[in-house]
């Protein structure tokens, strides 16, 4: 199974970076919850939903 294969060696790659992140108590939730209402706001503005649907949405994920 290549593709569990190449999961695990990037884990054990950066095995620092997993421990530190599953036992410190820090979060990039909200970052996080940021990153993706812009990208949300991006592909409305940008895709097939036009600039009406935008100018709904934007004051309600403020």
């Amino acid at each position: 199974m290549p593709g569990i294969t190449k999961f695990a060696t990037g884990l054990t790659a950066d095995l620092d970076a997993v421990t530190a992140g599953l036992s410190l108590p820090f979060s990039s939730g909200p970052v996080e919850g940021n990153v993706n209402r812009i990208k949300m706001i991006k592909r409305q503005m940008y895709g097939r939903a036009g600039f009406d649907l935008l100018r709904k949405r934007v004051p309600l994920s403020t």
